[in-house]
């Protein structure tokens, strides 16, 4: 092969967004597990590209039915278990596959209240956020991350923004009260695949995050950000880093002068474009980095 030659780069395949609900019945009261499920494979599919040879090909509708029958056989459990179930079957059970990368996201559901208790069948669509988790396969090494998007959190006081360069383009006026709402994007790396426990980890960190939010006074959506990634690794050294992108959402206080009225940060105009983009990895200096594990999630310094 000589230079200039042209060849295949990194590539990847498989079945994108397999909506996937589990129902368990195994008592009256019936829990049900809701993932939209994504499955891509690497490995020797070099003469799929360049000549057409489909012999390596492991079809993404097959990809699609073992997300199903998986379900079936092994359960869900934890979005981390499961996919990392699915991962070891790909690579274990077919030999041109090295590795590859699996990644849901959970939508929630709470019971719906029926005479001041949950019904035992009958649910409402949480609207909180979405659980994410990505697991990442290169050969014998496997990478987890979880996170969540479109966490809206909003706070009405206990943050400021002053003491920014001016220049002539400058309008921004300088407060020391106003509303700080944001749309949570995290993603966090656990340091091992054997951690067990994934659910309730999850829950405490994302618990621990919005606990952060709200009683940080913020003199900055870049310090809040800070803050919430830095608690995350002093409570819990079994994560590794942190990385957060956190749009700000602007409330701009309405001028209601013309009407005679005075607006004591009370009315407020919510503005959904532009907006400022704040984004941070918060890691332990020294730790060794992995970037494999972020290779493919977009949008993240």
């Amino acid at each position: 092969m000589a230079q200039g030659d042209i060849i295949l780069g990194p590539n990847q395949y498989g079945k994108a967004e397999c909506r996937l609900v589990r129902v368990t019945r195994d008592t009256p009261v019936h829990r049900i597990e809701d993932l939209n499920v994504t499955t891509q494979l690497r490995g020797d599919f070099t003469d799929c590209h360049v000549v057409g040879d489909n012999s390596h090909v492991v079809a993404t509708d097959t990809q699609k039915n073992t997300v199903y029958a998986y379900a079936r056989e092994h359960g869900i459990g934890s979005p981390e278990q499961f996919l990392m179930t699915l991962g070891r079957h790909f690579v274990d059970d077919f030999e041109q596959v090295t590795g590859g990368r699996w990644e849901s996201q959970l939508y929630a559901w709470d019971r719906i209240g029926v005479d001041g208790r949950p019904h035992d069948h009958a649910f409402v669509r949480e609207g909180r956020e979405v659980r994410t988790t990505l697991v990442q396969k290169d050969g014998d090494e496997t990478w987890v991350l979880a996170g969540f998007t479109d966490c809206t959190v909003l706070k009405s006081t206990g943050s400021e923004f002053h003491g920014f360069p001016r220049d002539r383009y400058t309008t921004l006026v300088e407060t020391d009260d106003r509303i700080l709402a944001t749309s949570v994007t995290a993603w966090w790396r656990y340091t091992s695949a054997d951690l067990g426990d994934w659910n309730e980890r999850y829950a405490a960190i994302r618990d621990l995050m919005l606990e952060t939010f709200a009683s940080l006074h913020s003199l900055a959506l870049q310090q809040t950000i800070f803050a919430m990634g830095r608690a995350v690794l002093e409570r819990f050294p079994e994560v590794a880093e942190v990385k957060l992108s956190c749009p700000n959402k602007h409330h701009f206080a309405v001028d209601l002068t013309p009407f005679g009225l005075d607006n004591p940060n009370e009315v407020f105009l919510a503005a959904d474009r532009p907006y400022g983009l704040i984004q941070a990895t918060v890691q332990r200096e020294g730790a060794p980095e992995a970037p494999q594990a972020w290779a493919t999630v977009p949008g993240f310094c």
